[in-house]
Protein backbone atom coordinates (compact mmCIF):
# COMPACT_ATOMS: atom_id res chain seq x y z
CA UNK A 1 0.00 0.00 0.00
CA UNK A 2 1.43 3.51 -1.00
CA UNK A 3 1.99 5.88 1.41
CA UNK A 4 -0.80 8.29 0.20
CA UNK A 5 -3.18 5.90 0.99
CA UNK A 6 -2.53 3.71 3.70
CA UNK A 7 -4.66 3.11 6.52
CA UNK A 8 -8.25 4.03 7.79
CA UNK A 9 -10.50 6.91 7.27
CA UNK A 10 -9.78 8.92 10.54
CA UNK A 11 -11.62 11.79 9.47
CA UNK A 12 -13.82 12.42 6.00
CA UNK A 13 -15.00 15.54 5.59
CA UNK A 14 -17.69 15.62 3.05
CA UNK A 15 -19.14 19.14 0.90
CA UNK A 16 -18.76 21.21 3.26
CA UNK A 17 -19.62 24.86 3.30
CA UNK A 18 -18.88 27.36 5.93
CA UNK A 19 -20.10 31.14 5.91
CA UNK A 20 -18.60 34.40 7.56
CA UNK A 21 -22.05 36.21 7.73
CA UNK A 22 -23.36 36.27 4.04
CA UNK A 23 -19.70 35.73 2.64
CA UNK A 24 -19.11 31.87 1.75
CA UNK A 25 -15.21 31.03 3.31
CA UNK A 26 -15.39 27.27 2.46
CA UNK A 27 -17.74 25.84 -0.47
CA UNK A 28 -18.37 22.57 -0.42
CA UNK A 29 -15.13 20.83 0.43
CA UNK A 30 -14.57 17.07 0.64
CA UNK A 31 -11.19 15.59 1.56
CA UNK A 32 -10.22 12.72 3.59
CA UNK A 33 -7.14 12.22 6.54
CA UNK A 34 -6.14 8.09 5.95
CA UNK A 35 -5.16 6.55 9.72
CA UNK A 36 -1.16 7.78 10.79
CA UNK A 37 -1.02 10.15 7.86
CA UNK A 38 0.13 13.68 6.81
CA UNK A 39 -2.21 15.60 5.07
CA UNK A 40 -1.33 19.22 4.35
CA UNK A 41 -3.80 21.66 3.10
CA UNK A 42 -2.03 24.53 1.56
CA UNK A 43 -3.33 27.54 -0.62
CA UNK A 44 -2.51 31.25 -0.24
CA UNK A 45 -4.18 33.93 2.57
CA UNK A 46 -7.64 33.67 2.59
CA UNK A 47 -7.71 30.32 0.96
CA UNK A 48 -9.59 28.56 3.71
CA UNK A 49 -7.25 26.70 5.19
CA UNK A 50 -7.51 28.08 8.54
CA UNK A 51 -11.82 28.10 8.60
CA UNK A 52 -11.08 24.65 7.29
CA UNK A 53 -9.79 23.33 10.41
CA UNK A 54 -12.44 25.73 12.79
CA UNK A 55 -15.47 24.13 10.99
CA UNK A 56 -13.58 20.44 12.16
CA UNK A 57 -13.27 21.27 15.16
CA UNK A 58 -16.97 23.00 16.25
CA UNK A 59 -14.67 26.29 16.41
CA UNK A 60 -17.20 27.68 13.11
CA UNK A 61 -19.93 25.85 12.05
CA UNK A 62 -20.60 24.43 9.25
CA UNK A 63 -23.81 25.17 7.19
CA UNK A 64 -23.62 22.61 4.97
CA UNK A 65 -22.24 19.23 4.48
CA UNK A 66 -20.81 16.20 7.12
CA UNK A 67 -18.08 15.60 9.61
CA UNK A 68 -17.05 12.06 9.99
CA UNK A 69 -14.33 11.27 13.27
CA UNK A 70 -13.29 7.43 13.58
CA UNK A 71 -16.96 6.77 12.31
CA UNK A 72 -19.08 9.28 13.74
CA UNK A 73 -20.46 12.25 12.82
CA UNK A 74 -19.30 14.93 14.27
CA UNK A 75 -20.82 17.46 12.34
CA UNK A 76 -23.24 19.40 15.00
CA UNK A 77 -21.42 18.18 18.08
CA UNK A 78 -19.72 20.89 20.33
CA UNK A 79 -16.23 21.73 20.64
CA UNK A 80 -15.96 20.22 24.06
CA UNK A 81 -17.06 16.99 23.21
CA UNK A 82 -15.15 16.78 19.87
CA UNK A 83 -11.92 17.27 22.26
CA UNK A 84 -12.91 14.18 24.61
CA UNK A 85 -13.21 12.06 21.15
CA UNK A 86 -9.40 12.99 20.50
CA UNK A 87 -10.02 15.33 17.92
CA UNK A 88 -7.20 17.90 19.27
CA UNK A 89 -6.78 21.21 17.24
CA UNK A 90 -3.66 23.60 17.82
CA UNK A 91 -4.78 26.69 16.48
CA UNK A 92 -2.63 29.60 14.44
CA UNK A 93 -0.48 31.72 16.66
CA UNK A 94 -0.12 29.16 19.23
CA UNK A 95 -2.63 30.41 21.93
CA UNK A 96 -0.97 29.60 25.26
CA UNK A 97 -1.82 31.25 28.08
CA UNK A 98 1.10 33.56 28.66
CA UNK A 99 0.23 34.41 32.58
CA UNK A 100 0.40 30.71 33.42
CA UNK A 101 3.33 28.30 33.85
CA UNK A 102 4.46 25.88 31.83
CA UNK A 103 3.61 23.22 33.96
CA UNK A 104 -0.16 25.10 34.35
CA UNK A 105 -0.99 25.15 30.64
CA UNK A 106 0.34 21.42 30.04
CA UNK A 107 -2.27 20.26 32.93
CA UNK A 108 -5.15 22.44 30.84
CA UNK A 109 -4.76 20.42 28.15
CA UNK A 110 -5.11 17.48 29.91
CA UNK A 111 -8.92 19.02 30.92
CA UNK A 112 -10.57 16.07 29.71
CA UNK A 113 -9.11 13.38 31.96
CA UNK A 114 -10.35 12.44 35.58
CA UNK A 115 -6.90 10.66 36.60
CA UNK A 116 -3.92 12.71 38.57
CA UNK A 117 -1.76 10.19 38.08
CA UNK A 118 -2.43 9.96 34.41
CA UNK A 119 -1.88 13.31 33.92
CA UNK A 120 1.56 13.77 35.54
CA UNK A 121 2.47 10.63 33.38
CA UNK A 122 1.88 12.71 30.77
CA UNK A 123 3.28 15.98 31.63
CA UNK A 124 6.48 13.96 31.67
CA UNK A 125 5.74 12.42 28.56
CA UNK A 126 5.85 15.99 27.40
CA UNK A 127 8.65 17.11 29.26
CA UNK A 128 10.79 13.58 27.73
CA UNK A 129 9.92 15.23 24.26
CA UNK A 130 10.52 18.63 24.91
CA UNK A 131 13.82 18.80 27.45
CA UNK A 132 13.23 22.59 27.16
CA UNK A 133 9.83 22.77 28.58
CA UNK A 134 10.85 20.47 32.00
CA UNK A 135 14.08 23.37 32.33
CA UNK A 136 11.49 25.65 32.29
CA UNK A 137 8.58 24.03 34.36
CA UNK A 138 8.06 26.69 36.65
CA UNK A 139 8.34 29.80 33.72
CA UNK A 140 5.41 31.77 32.44
CA UNK A 141 4.33 30.75 29.14
CA UNK A 142 4.61 34.13 27.91
CA UNK A 143 8.35 34.38 28.95
CA UNK A 144 9.41 31.52 26.58
CA UNK A 145 10.66 32.01 22.78
CA UNK A 146 8.49 31.69 19.53
CA UNK A 147 9.61 28.20 19.17
CA UNK A 148 9.47 27.25 22.72
CA UNK A 149 5.90 28.46 22.82
CA UNK A 150 5.05 26.29 19.68
CA UNK A 151 6.26 23.55 21.61
CA UNK A 152 3.96 24.13 24.68
CA UNK A 153 1.48 24.21 22.44
CA UNK A 154 2.14 21.00 20.94
CA UNK A 155 2.88 19.62 23.79
CA UNK A 156 -0.78 21.08 25.66
CA UNK A 157 -2.44 19.34 22.49
CA UNK A 158 -0.87 15.60 23.12
CA UNK A 159 -1.63 16.33 26.40
CA UNK A 160 -5.28 15.17 25.38
CA UNK A 161 -3.92 12.02 24.25
CA UNK A 162 -4.69 12.78 20.19
CA UNK A 163 -6.19 10.20 17.94
CA UNK A 164 -6.25 12.97 15.13
CA UNK A 165 -3.71 16.22 15.89
CA UNK A 166 -4.91 19.28 14.13
CA UNK A 167 -1.88 21.95 13.49
CA UNK A 168 -2.52 25.68 12.08
CA UNK A 169 1.10 27.08 11.04
CA UNK A 170 2.94 25.77 13.26
CA UNK A 171 5.75 27.50 11.53
CA UNK A 172 4.69 31.23 11.56
CA UNK A 173 6.40 33.46 12.59
CA UNK A 174 10.09 31.38 13.57
CA UNK A 175 13.46 31.40 12.46
CA UNK A 176 14.62 28.72 9.94
CA UNK A 177 16.54 26.89 12.44
CA UNK A 178 13.36 26.60 14.94
CA UNK A 179 11.43 25.61 11.80
CA UNK A 180 13.52 22.88 10.85
CA UNK A 181 12.99 21.78 14.29
CA UNK A 182 9.41 22.13 14.68
CA UNK A 183 9.52 20.15 11.16
CA UNK A 184 11.53 17.25 12.92
CA UNK A 185 8.71 17.06 15.63
CA UNK A 186 6.15 16.85 13.39
CA UNK A 187 7.66 14.23 11.27
CA UNK A 188 8.52 12.26 14.62
CA UNK A 189 5.28 12.51 16.13
CA UNK A 190 3.67 10.84 12.97
CA UNK A 191 6.55 8.03 12.90
CA UNK A 192 5.43 7.09 16.34
CA UNK A 193 1.90 6.34 15.24
CA UNK A 194 0.14 10.34 14.90
CA UNK A 195 -2.00 10.98 12.41
CA UNK A 196 -1.74 14.51 11.54
CA UNK A 197 -3.79 17.50 9.54
CA UNK A 198 -1.40 20.02 9.22
CA UNK A 199 -2.49 23.94 7.59
CA UNK A 200 0.67 25.76 6.38
CA UNK A 201 1.69 28.51 4.33
CA UNK A 202 5.56 26.60 4.37
CA UNK A 203 4.58 24.75 1.12
CA UNK A 204 8.02 23.35 0.98
CA UNK A 205 8.31 22.40 4.81
CA UNK A 206 4.83 20.78 4.45
CA UNK A 207 4.89 18.83 1.66
CA UNK A 208 8.35 17.85 2.67
CA UNK A 209 6.41 15.86 5.55
CA UNK A 210 3.11 15.10 3.58
CA UNK A 211 1.88 11.73 2.68
CA UNK A 212 -0.96 13.46 0.85
CA UNK A 213 -1.99 17.19 -0.23
CA UNK A 214 -5.31 19.24 -0.80
CA UNK A 215 -4.60 23.05 -2.37
CA UNK A 216 -7.14 25.23 -1.59
CA UNK A 217 -8.25 28.30 -3.39
CA UNK A 218 -11.10 30.33 -2.30
CA UNK A 219 -12.99 28.02 -0.46
CA UNK A 220 -12.67 25.30 -3.27
CA UNK A 221 -10.33 22.54 -3.70
CA UNK A 222 -8.91 23.07 -6.72
CA UNK A 223 -5.69 20.13 -6.56
CA UNK A 224 -4.99 17.25 -5.11
CA UNK A 225 -1.76 14.68 -4.95
CA UNK A 226 0.74 12.90 -2.53
CA UNK A 227 3.35 15.05 -1.46
CA UNK A 228 6.07 14.53 -3.14
CA UNK A 229 4.06 15.05 -6.57
CA UNK A 230 2.86 18.00 -5.45
CA UNK A 231 6.41 18.96 -4.31
CA UNK A 232 7.72 18.33 -7.56
CA UNK A 233 5.64 20.21 -9.85
CA UNK A 234 6.96 24.08 -10.56
CA UNK A 235 3.33 24.88 -12.08
CA UNK A 236 1.25 24.05 -8.80
CA UNK A 237 3.90 26.10 -6.72
CA UNK A 238 3.93 28.84 -9.03
CA UNK A 239 -0.25 28.90 -9.58
CA UNK A 240 -1.16 28.24 -5.71
CA UNK A 241 1.55 28.21 -3.30
CA UNK A 242 3.36 31.62 -4.01
CA UNK A 243 6.30 30.31 -5.40
CA UNK A 244 8.21 31.59 -8.53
Amino acid sequence: MSEAVRGEAVLKVENIETYYGKIAALKGISFEVHDKQIVTLLGSNGAGKSTTLKTISAITPASEGKITFMGEDITKMPAHSIVERGLIHIPEGRRIFKNLTVTENLELGSFTLKDDAERKRRVQNVFDRFPILGQRHKQMGGTLSGGEQQMLAIGRGLMAGPKLLLLDEPSMGLAPLIVAEISRIIKSLNDEGATILLVEQNSKMALGLADYGYVLDTGNIVLQGAGSDLKNDDKVIKAYLGGE
